[in-house]
């Protein structure tokens, strides 16, 4: 492909010269590393490096040209091309290299600040169960047909997502689900991508460190509905009992399916019955009825079933086809996932790391009636400070003890991270134990808990990592809470049934 066709539709500062223009380009890059001969190297401007100083490696790499919002460094001889914005020329670059896939593929985007995850894996789930083949991109990792790949990102840089997007097409893959991070809407990851289903799910406090304001970030999760550098999706999912969902703006031609509880919803559930073994309720929409039944548990599971039925639905599909993809959806990791050693008393994980996440996993457990609820959490450094003391608030409010311990503590002192933690907590009289080592809280944790308790291990969830300074260490909680339930003796009786 020639440079001025990967470049249509890019916002450049000068015209590109006919002979520059004429360029074949073989590759794409934003990381100099990965330039080839004949790449186009995208330099970006970045927090803790400028791209622009690897420009001369992307040219002793054989790269074509360099594209960049910034001027040229000094002493640069190579062809370089200035774009009025970065990120966005990636974007639509990619999209024009790799065929345009997201105009013949039913992309799905889920957006806000809980419920993503779960609510792609249903998704991804009903499109299985209607006998596609398909791609799911988020948090804990991507699925492209039946290969699994790690995530770098809860949402990819616009070239590796539109890699996958071509990927999936080559195997004959018409179908992909998304999640859509703020931060990726803010950054322009996704401009210029046409969606057919957008998704709400809800918005509460969180990434203020990077967004700044609620406005801020709620102005970003918006820009999935209007379409960011591309049209309006020609669905839209709406939470109609957030308060922020009935915000939202939608194109002139976008349907909107509202789902929640109350009346005004056009995909409504009824008679719901939660319990250990799961959800159970009716759904009604569009002048269907139909029932479903799902391991997952929990009010805010009954929201996350409800945005998957109206995904479903807004690409045509046949209610038994929804249903069998709910049931067909067992567990997801890191939500709510339960360790199991035959221990008297429940152990579950979950990624719950805002208040209100924290508010709806202890929600969760105590709904299901157990004797007490022991919180064990903690907050991530070098985010959004305010959050802690709230998180702490609510945990001393639900729990009825609560272990206070590290997350990630990045390059914060995990002391000073639970300091912040410990104001809220200590707004109620609930007993707390604090322990930065997280190992050792768990193990504390565990020791406390009796018969017929449940214990969160809330924060972490899929994670199989600890951020600690500049070092990434190994650490699971289903691990690292499976092997202390062992040390007490406790081994999971083998199933033998049929």
């Amino acid at each position: 492909m020639i440079l001025a066709e990967v470049l249509a539709g890019v916002r450049l500062k000068k015209p590109l010269g006919a002979e520059l223009g004429q360029k074949t380009i073989e590759e794409l890059a934003y990381d100099s590393r990965r330039v080839k001969k004949g790449g186009l190297f995208f330099a970006f401007p970045g927090a803790r490096a400028d791209g622009r100083s690897f420009a001369e490696q992307a040219a002793k790499a054989g790269a074509a040209a360099v594209a960049s919002e910034l001027p040229a460094p000094r002493g640069f001889q190579g062809a370089w091309i200035e774009v009025e914005h970065g990120r966005q020329a990636l974007a639509l670059a990619a999209r024009n290299f790799y065929g345009r896939p997201d105009e013949r593929i039913g992309v799905t985007g889920i957006t806000g600040t809980n419920g993503k995850t779960t609510t792609s894996y249903l998704v991804d789930s009903i499109l299985r169960a209607a006998g596609k083949t398909t791609a799911l991109i988020g948090t804990i990792e991507y699925h492209l047909g039946d290969k699994v790949l790690p995530a770098v990102n809860t949402t990819p840089e616009s070239l590796d997502l539109y890699r996958l997007l071509a990927d999936l097409e080559r195997m004959g893959g018409t179908f992909a689900t998304m999640e859509a991070s703020s931060h990726a809407l803010a950054l322009s990851r996704i401009y210029g991508m046409h969606f057919h289903t957008a998704v709400f799910t809800n918005l509460t406090r969180d990434h203020l460190d990077f967004h700044q304001t609620m406005e801020n970030y709620f102005a970003a999760k918006q820009m999935l509905f209007t379409g960011a550098g591309a049209p309006a999706p020609p669905a839209a999912v709406i939470n109609r009992d957030d308060s922020y969902g009935p915000k939202i703006a939608v194109g002139r031609e976008t349907k909107v399916l509202w789902y929640g509880l109350g009346k005004d919803a056009t995909v409504r559930a009824r008679h719901i019955s939660s319990s250990y073994e799961g959800l159970h309720f009716e759904v009604q929409a569009e002048g269907k009825r139909f029932s479903v039944q799902s391991a997952l548990i929990g009010r805010i599971n009954v929201y996350n079933i409800l945005a998957a039925c109206g995904v479903g639905l807004s690409y045509g599909l046949p209610a038994e086809t929804i249903v069998r993809g709910i049931a067909n959806c067992r567990s997801v990791p890191g939500r709510f996932e339960r360790v199991d050693e035959g221990q008297p008393f429940v152990v579950v994980v979950d990624y719950a790391h805002t208040d209100d996440a924290l508010r709806n996993v202890i929600s969760m457990a105590r709904s299901l009636q157990p004797k007490r609820v022991v919180t064990l959490f903690g907050c991530g450094g070098d985010r959004d400070r305010t959050k802690r003391p709230l998180m702490g608030q609510v945990a001393a409010e639900l729990s009825d003890l609560v272990v206070l311990t590290s997350d990630n503590p990045r390059s914060e002192d995990p002391l000073d991270i639970m300091n912040d933690v410990l104001v809220g907590i200590r707004r109620k009289d609930t007993p707390c134990l604090v322990e930065p080592d997280r190992a050792a809280a768990i193990r504390r944790a565990i020791e406390e808990a009796r018969p017929g308790d449940i214990l969160i291990l809330a924060g972490k969830g899929h994670e199989t990592y600890q951020i600690v300074k500049d070092r990434t260490i190994p650490f699971d909680d289903r691990e690292v809470a499976r092997d202390v339930l062992r040390g007490f003796g406790y081994r999971r009786r083998p199933d033998v049934s049929g």
